[in-house]
């Protein structure tokens, strides 16, 4: 009997915990997670692309004119400092230039005596040539009337060919003489066109002095300008681009520009595109019109110009990050009534952060940008942002 009461009681404990367990658990409130996996969308439109381009130039004055010197200098005065606004005219410094001067009127005299030199010698060789032409006639109708051999003939023939190789031999030689003191003056002329006779440096345009290496009792170096005058013209950027490039720039055309040091970003005008490339670095140099109402620039800056090609009109244009590649080909999910569908698209130009597609989407698919890299075709989607 005892046994059976033991038994029971166990029993009927068990019973109990059951039963509070079975209390215990969350209450089934009908509601279920929310289904497929969270994405955000846009709707595909058509656009314009076009590719970019992007290189490094300066800032420089539309007008900019530099001054130089023939030779190492003292500077006896300086009237200006970098930063002054100057007008055409106005002295800038004064040099004691009595070598220079002395030099530059050694090359005229040279180049004048050469010029003179040429004259001189083309009139007598052009005598001798025509003396030699003479005896050639009159030696032919010595031999007309049988007064002449033909031996005769040919040995005036001869002397009139040496005459006239001699004559341009000689005067080839004088040629180069007047073009090699014509050199030496040209630059003297340049070195020394803002000079005056009494050694004063004469700025020949207003604007800002945005150089200025003279300083007084010191010499200045030919090796160095001496000033660096900027009009009040618009100021330019200069850029060198490669050879692919320059086939895919128009002028006037426009570009976009970027100047760090003023936190400027405008849009600048193509004005010209050089036909040469530069000897050393094989690259051409494109210069484009700052706007006028663009401020606070100075000569020397650095400016990041992004040229636009290749441009694409009506083309289904989409953000590059919503692309994915697999084995070499590319492709996008869009959603389609709450499932994603796999699409696998041909690309075309890519611009800034964008990509043009050629084949495989539509206009008004919602495609996935966010949160593809997680699907497969028919999974199903709950889309969180963007177009629904």
């Amino acid at each position: 009997m005892r046994q059976k009461e033991i038994t029971a009681l166990f029993l009927a404990g068990a019973l109990a915990l059951a039963a509070t367990a079975c209390g215990s658990a969350p209450a089934d409130t009908g509601e279920e997670a929310p289904a497929g996996v969270a994405v955000q969308v846009e709707t595909v439109t058509a656009g314009s692309i076009a590719t970019e381009n992007k290189v490094s130039g300066k800032v420089s004055a539309g007008n900019e004119h530099t001054i130089m010197i023939a030779s190492t200098a003292k500077c006896t005065a300086v009237y200006f400092e970098a930063g002054d606004q100057v007008e055409a005219g106005d002295i800038l410094c004064t040099l004691e230039l009595g070598s220079a001067l002395s030099n530059y009127n050694s090359a005229r005299i040279g180049y004048n005596g050469a010029v003179q030199s040429y004259n001189d010698q083309k009139t007598v060789l052009d005598k001798q040539v025509q003396m030699a032409a003479d005896n050639v006639a009159n030696t032919k109708a010595l031999f007309d009337i049988g007064a002449a051999s033909q031996l005769e003939v040919d040995q005036a023939e001869l002397n009139y060919d040496n005459a006239v190789a001699g004559r341009n031999s000689a005067l080839s030689q004088l040629e180069a003489g007047i073009q090699s003191a014509k050199s030496g003056l040209e630059q003297m002329d340049t070195a020394l066109e803002n000079v005056d006779p009494n050694g004063n440096v004469v700025a020949p345009m207003a604007g800002t002095l945005v150089t200025m290496n003279a300083e007084e009792n010191s010499f200045i170096s030919n090796a160095m300008p001496l000033a660096v005058i900027d009009g009040p013209d618009q100021m330019k950027v200069s850029v060198s681009v490669s050879e692919a490039l320059v086939p895919k720039i128009v002028i006037g055309s426009t570009a976009d520009v970027y100047v760090s040091a003023i936190e400027e970003h405008f849009s600048a005008t193509i004005r010209s595109v050089e036909q040469a490339a530069n000897m050393q670095t094989q690259l051409y140099t494109v210069t484009l019109t700052v706007p006028a109402d663009v401020g606070g620039l100075l000569s020397g800056m650095f400016a990041d110009v992004t040229f636009f090609t290749d441009v694409s009109q009506n083309a289904i244009v989409i953000p590059t990050e919503a692309i994915l590649t697999s084995g070499g080909g590319q492709y996008v999910f869009v959603a389609e009534d709450g499932v994603a569908r796999y699409v696998e698209i041909v690309t075309g130009l890519t611009g800034n952060g964008v990509t043009e597609v050629i084949s495989g989407l539509t206009e008004g698919q919602r495609l996935v940008t966010v949160g593809q890299s997680y699907l497969h075709e028919g999974d199903a989607v709950r889309i969180v942002a963007g177009e629904d």
